[in-house]
């Protein structure tokens, strides 16, 4: 959907996930709030965030596309995993509500395409996190707005590479030329986020390498026991 101006305003761009796990001393709607205007300000054009008082706090206090998830759960579907949770991301203030596209089985017993269909009807934005090409072909037949790569390497389906998934991404650019392709997932230096724009991606997410102080901590403190 190429003439829809939220999803025109991230093409070429970063968008900067702000996500705090579940017991993280960051794990605060006006923390996350903080991050995104933060990323904002370094150039993001756009912002990844999770749950409900994440979404209205972030979207209160930046004007970039928010890309709104509502984590349920730890295994399986749990990203987004139903129409109601979809829903509220939307009624929060996310301007595009991004959806586990697998075929794994959801707990409303909705299939994906159902869920996009109710979720379009309703003049909702939607993004497919997809872990293979695959989930990439069912988001594009049920007509999702958005496709990622967010799940590779996370769903059994392919082998999780050390950075992204530049094979994933390099065929699903190729097998829609027409839909907004985003990489997500493992970028991890800006190197391979030129890469990964190099590829022909719409827009790239990173999460992790700018926005969790204690995983860029322990990429550090593990070099200090290496060798020379």
């Amino acid at each position: 959907m190429r003439d829809n101006p939220v999803i025109n305003r991230i093409k070429g761009g970063l968008v900067v996930s702000c996500q705090a796990y579940p017991g993280e001393p960051l794990r605060h709607p006006e923390t996350m709030a903080q991050m995104a205007m933060a990323a904002v300000e370094g150039g993001a054009v756009g912002i990844r965030c999770q749950g409900l008082s994440d979404i209205s706090a972030i979207k209160g206090q930046v004007d970039v596309p928010v890309i709104g998830i509502w984590k349920d759960g730890s295994e399986g579907v749990y990203i987004t995993p139903t129409l109601r949770h979809a829903r509220c991301c939307a009624a929060a203030g996310a301007d595009i509500v991004a959806i586990d596209a697998t075929g794994r089985p959801r707990p409303d017993g909705r299939t994906y395409a159902e869920t996009v269909r109710a979720l379009h009807d309703e003049g909702v934005t939607v993004m497919a996190d997809c872990g293979s090409f695959d989930d990439a072909k069912r988001a594009v037949d049920a007509g999702t707005d958005i496709i990622s790569t967010t799940l590779a390497g996370y769903t059994g389906e392919r082998e999780k590479t050390d950075g992204p998934d530049f094979e994933l991404l390099k065929q699903m650019i190729a097998a829609f030329p027409d839909l907004p392709v985003l990489c997500e997932g493992r970028i991890h230096t800006p190197e391979q986020l030129h890469e990964v724009m190099q590829c022909g991606a719409w827009a790239a997410v990173v999460g992790t390498a700018i926005t969790h102080p204690t995983s860029i901590t322990s990429w550090f403190v593990a070099r200090l026991g290496e060798k020379q």
